[in-house]
């Protein structure tokens, strides 16, 4: 059936409407876009870029742009792990007040003051510390679990204090996708070397020991100065790690000899190897890119799944 112009142009006016209703853009709002993955500049009705083939509404670098506009704009990544931290502590720090209550620190000294706001071994267990090897390639999610979780306040005070103090300069050197990879890799190096030796441990500081072998990798040599500046501040931390590793080696205190040194250790190795082998400077290719974003994504689906199956557990076990 024929229709006059102006019922046309009404109908399409209406469509026009309803489609800016439900999210639509209208064809006078309509602008050029960036490309989520090289950033060049492509018309606002493009599905792909013209210039790296990078699909505009679906795939790894639009989905890092949907995400990015969720986090921090500086340090997401470094960000995105302090509040899981944080969120795990305070999580099991409940879970251990309903299954013993709130228990005042035993003991005096430095001693009640690392047991302030301790979480309990089998609370620990659940939420996926790491146990001795066989458990963990039984349990594989609890090397990654293992890296989020803190047994005490002062434990993930510490720890959080050191990682906000190194890793925007790491995320920065490396880009957010990258450097989330480190941090998880290198904590789950320090925990595979650790349940070796059938240790029973929870912390990040693993991971970020593992950040500061990558800063050690990367600045051995260099006369920037910046690189010089960043190098010195990591050796004082690590003399400083290294006096409390050695007073935990010789179990001075019982609170010391709690400390995984083997996680740090492992942590450490794996971050100079990684610091050796990857590029210092963030992606600047569509294809370095892509391949941070793979990694990035893939690290993170890892951690979301890890996180899965400790609820999984939990659930299970009532």
């Amino acid at each position: 059936m024929d229709i006059s112009p102006r019922l046309r142009w009404k109908l399409d006016r209406f469509r026009e409407q309803m489609s800016g209703l439900f999210g639509g853009t209208r064809k006078e709002d309509a602008r050029p876009k960036l490309c989520p993955a090289c950033g060049t500049l492509v018309g606002a009705t493009a599905t792909r870029c013209h210039q790296c083939g990078a699909s505009m509404t679906f795939g790894m670098a639009a989905a890092s742009r949907s995400l990015s506009r969720l986090l921090p704009t500086t340090s997401p990544a470094t960000y995105g792990i302090l509040t899981l931290s944080c969120l795990l502590y305070g999580v099991s720090l409940l879970a251990t007040i309903r299954t013993s209550g709130l228990q005042a620190p035993a003991g005096g000294g430095l001693s009640a003051l690392f047991q302030l706001g301790a979480i309990d071994g089998s609370v620990l267990q659940k939420f996926g510390a790491s146990l001795p090897l066989p458990y963990n390639l039984r349990d594989p999610w609890r090397f990654v679990m293992a890296v989020f979780l803190h047994g005490s306040l002062i434990h993930i005070a510490f720890n959080m204090w050191v990682l906000m103090d190194f890793g925007p300069q790491v995320e920065e050197m490396y880009g957010s996708a990258r450097y989330l990879f480190i941090y998880v890799v290198t904590g789950v190096g320090g925990y595979v070397l650790s349940s070796l030796f059938g240790h029973f441990a929870v912390g990040g500081s693993g991971a970020i020991l593992g950040i500061c072998g990558v800063i050690i990798a990367v600045t051995a040599g260099s006369r920037n100065i910046s690189h010089q500046m960043l190098r010195s501040q990591v050796m004082r931390l690590l003399v400083y790690i290294g006096f409390i590793a050695l007073m935990g080696f010789m179990h001075f205190g019982g609170f010391l000899g709690q400390i995984d040194n083997l996680a740090h250790i492992g942590g450490f190795v794996t971050g100079f190897g990684l610091g050796k082998i990857m590029l210092d400077r963030a992606p600047s290719s569509p294809q370095e890119r892509t391949r941070a974003n793979l990694l990035g994504w893939t690290t993170a689906l890892v951690v979301a799944a890890s996180l899965g199956m400790t609820v999984l557990g939990i659930i299970s076990a009532g």
